[in-house]
Parts: structure tokens; C-alpha cells; sequence
């Protein structure tokens, strides 16, 4: 199993381990519940150096990267961070990424750790075809801080004038690369920096005192931000446009991989949405349990759990696009359960946004 730099920090502060697609991750470090509130009133920190880290740059890095995002990568300021998806020939998910633009020349791309080997497959097929050049930061660490006092209790901790670095923008702080996104729904950085730098600033976040947070609330915090997963809220296997992400889709020039298929998607009629939901009642949503309306009209939950700052639990699901949101019931243990269809995100500002 891999694992990360931090591996022994997690192991001191007594983390449980699990193998997260073929990494040895902390899933919580005692309690998941109060590293999610943590998070939400305060701040917490996670290891995310299983994300891969891609750098492109050369005389058609922009060109290169048009053709390979569906957003547009055009319209980004320097140290601006896009949100995008990338996509199949036929329109299906690959992956989706955060790429901060570094100069007009170069960029820095993140991208999922399960989906590693088959995104640098298809970054290397694409980017044949361009005067640019990619390379992995293989010796990087990323370690998020999250939380509405994240950048409070990081300042004091670096040079860096983090109030000068606007949301979704990034910075240097000496060897570190600081940007200002996240995957909590909170205000935050992420930071990636050498490996060997990483246990450090770890140690420095704990003592500051920090609540180091597992994978476990990494999924609720982002399940409660209405935050895709992937593999779960999409694969290949669907495209932007059924699943909540068309925001994540140029307007012009549609030049990108799979847009062909998009039109044609757009022109005979999209079928499917996403939608949130709450369970009215006692019980658990979970991920592939099938939702029903009385008119037989049919849906899957794609992320589902229990949402600690609701007290609710909550999922997101694609259905079809003619389902009766008033009568939608879901399927658990040979029972039919109601749920109400809520607006996303579930929560935004540490409040969960779910009437009673």
C-alpha cells in the first residue's frame, strides 16, 4: 500500500487507518463527528498528498489545456484557480480538477489520487498534439487547512499576507504553493510544498492547535457543501449536463473533448438531474440505494450520509428528469422511505440551510 510523507504523524496522533484506493489514509483520528464540527466553527487540516500534481507549461499550454477542460481556462487572471471537469470523446467524466494559471505560460494542474494512472495516460495522448510540456510533482505533500479561522491560525505561520490572496486565487509563500480553495465548503488554503517540508508544517499546525481531520469528515463536510465525489457523483459514464456540473461548461468556442457529444445531448434532450435530498424520518441514505416516484419515474442516490451539522441525513442523487419531487421514496431494506428534494448545498457558512 502507498503511503504519504505524513504517514507516521497520522500513527502519533493516533489515526485509523484504511486503505483509501490503494493508500493508507486516516479515516478519523477518535471522533469523525467532532473533526467535521471542528472544521465548520473552527479550523482542521488534512493530508491530501495522494492528489496528484501535473505541471504545464510551454508556448501552447493554454491551447493544450482549452482542448482538454471543458471550462474556459481563457478567462483566468494570473494565480486564478478554474473548477473544471475533463471529459471523454463521448462527453463521459475522465476526472474533475482545479488548474491555477501561474503565468501565461505555465499552469498547475490537481487532480484526483484514484484516478492518477488513466489521467496522465490521457494528458500525455492530448498533449502530443501541442508545443507544451507536462510533468508530475511526484516529491510534493498537500495538506488542506479548513475552516472559518483557517487563515487566522495559518498566518502567524508563514510570511505570506494571506488576506491579500482572494478565494479561489493562489500564492507563494517561500517554497510553498498556497491556494485558496478547499473541498469543505469553508474558507481555507490548500498548500503543497516539498515532502520533506510537510511533517514540519504539520507539527507547527497541530501545536497552533489545529484538529487534524480524517477522510471520514472529509466526505461529510463535502456531501453538506453539495461537492461532486467522483467515481460516485459521476464517471464516464455520464456527462456534466445530467449530473449538476453544466455550470462547469464553456459557452464559446466548444472546441474542447466531448463537446460534439454535449450538443448532441443538448439538442435531443437531457433526461437526467441532480438533485438533493433529506430523509423524512429515521434512517440512513447511502450511495446506489434507488429512489422511485408514484409514477414510476426512477433515480440513484449517488453520495448519501448522515449530515452532523443538520442532524439529517442527506444525499445527492441523479434521477430522471420528469420525477414528481413531491412524491420521491426511497428504497432501504425492502422499504419505502420519503424524502423531501432541497436545494443545494445543505449547508454554507457552518448553518445548515435544510428547513425543519
Amino acid at each position: 500500500m502507498k503511503k504519504t510523507v505524513l504517514n507516521d504523524a497520522h500513527r502519533q496522533a493516533g489515526a485509523k487507518m484504511v486503505d483509501f484506493g490503494g493508500w493508507d489514509m486516516p479515516i478519523n483520528y477518535g471522533s469523525q463527528i467532532e473533526e467535521h464540527h471542528a472544521v465548520r466553527q473552527n479550523v482542521g487540516m488534512f493530508d491530501v498528498s495522494h492528489m496528484t500534481v501535473i505541471d504545464v507549461s510551454g508556448r501552447q499550454a493554454t491551447d493544450f489545456l482549452y482542448k482538454l477542460l471543458a471550462n474556459d481556462i481563457t478567462k483566468l487572471n494570473t494565480n486564478q484557480a478554474l473548477y473544471s471537469t475533463m471529459l471523454n470523446n463521448d462527453g463521459g467524466v475522465i476526472d474533475d480538477l482545479i488548474t491555477y494559471k501561474i503565468s501565461e505560460t505555465a499552469y498547475r494542474v490537481v487532480v484526483n489520487a484514484a484516478t492518477r494512472e488513466k489521467d496522465l495516460a490521457w494528458f500525455e495522448q492530448q498533449i502530443a498534439d501541442f508545443d507544451a510540456t507536462m510533468a508530475e510533482q511526484a516529491d510534493t505533500a498537500m495538506i488542506a487547512v479548513q475552516g472559518p479561522k483557517a487563515i487566522e491560525t495559518l498566518q502567524p505561520l508563514i510570511t505570506l499576507d494571506l488576506s491579500e490572496t482572494k478565494r479561489f486565487y493562489a500564492a507563494y509563500n517561500d517554497d510553498m504553493f498556497i491556494g485558496r480553495t478547499g473541498y469543505t465548503g469553508e474558507d481555507g488554503v490548500e498548500i503543497i510544498l516539498a515532502s520533506d517540508a510537510a511533517e514540519g508544517l504539520w507539527n507547527k499546525l497541530l501545536a497552533a492547535g489545529v484538529q487534524p481531520c480524517g477522510l471520514g469528515a472529509r466526505d461529510t463536510l463535502r456531501l453538506e457543501a453539495g461537492m461532486h465525489l467522483y467515481g460516485q457523483d459521476m464517471d464516464e459514464n455520464i456527462t456534466p449536463l445530467e449530473c449538476g456540473l453544466g455550470w462547469t461548461i464553456r459557452k464559446e468556442n466548444l472546441t474542447f473533448n466531448g463537446a460534439t457529444a454535449l450538443k448532441a445531448l443538448r439538442e435531443q434532450g437531457i433526461n437526467k438531474k441532480l438533485i438533493g435530498l433529506v430523509l423524512e424520518g429515521r434512517g440512513v441514505l447511502r450511495h446506489d440505494q434507488t429512489l422511485i416516484d408514484d409514477s414510476g419515474n426512477q433515480g440513484i442516490i449517488t453520495s448519501g450520509g448522515y449530515s452532523p451539522s443538520s442532524e439529517k441525513a442527506i444525499a445527492m442523487a441523479v434521477v430522471d428528469k420528469e420525477i414528481n419531487e413531491d412524491s420521491i421514496q426511497v428504497q432501504i431494506r425492502n422499504k419505502s422511505l420519503p424524502c423531501r428534494v432541497v436545494k443545494l448545498p445543505f449547508v454554507r457558512n457552518g448553518k445548515s440551510l435544510i428547513e425543519a
